[in-house]
């Protein structure tokens, strides 16, 4: 398995793990092109995220984003991991866990970040199973939401 950073090469493969990854755990329909233009914009400036990609005999079998919280209570950066996204031949092999490894060890060297974070949908007991056994805990915070526009995210029929 590799680990890398993404560019801009592997926009079209984000965006479409962003797709699937919508349908299959909120039963959500996202338009590609929209997701695909988001996709460009933080692979063309990392300020908006940083996306790694597993890569398993050369082919793309999971990818995550990293976006950044400045703690102005601990002067340091928190990431965000969003956007997850395993695909389904390759599930439960260890990717996510290995592709969490890799960005533990990259806070770990890290001067200025302090730690990880994540949200996961409520009906999700597999991905939150997942994030328990790698040692997250969800008693700390609860996470509230408002969208300017909500029908955007409306379930699929």
């Amino acid at each position: 398995m590799n680990i890398r950073k993404a560019t801009i090469k592997d926009a079209d493969v984000l965006a479409a793990n962003q797709v699937h990854m919508a349908l299959e755990s909120e039963n959500i329909i996202l338009d590609h092109q929209t997701v695909l233009v988001g996709t460009c914009a933080y692979l063309e400036d990392e300020n908006r995220g940083t996306a790694y990609i597993a890569e398993i005999k050369g082919e793309v079998a999971a990818s995550l984003l990293v976006t950044r919280e400045w703690s102005d209570w601990r002067n340091a950066w928190i990431w965000w991991i969003q956007s997850v996204y395993t695909v389904p031949k390759f599930r439960r092999m260890g990717i996510y866990k290995a592709l969490y490894n890799h960005l533990q060890e990259l806070v770990k060297k890290s001067e200025d970040v302090i730690g990880i974070r994540l949200y996961v949908a409520r009906n999700n007991p597999r991905a939150i199973e997942t994030y328990r056994r790698l040692g997250m805990t969800d008693e700390h915070y609860t996470t509230f939401e408002w969208l300017r526009d909500p029908d955007t995210f409306k379930p699929a029929e």
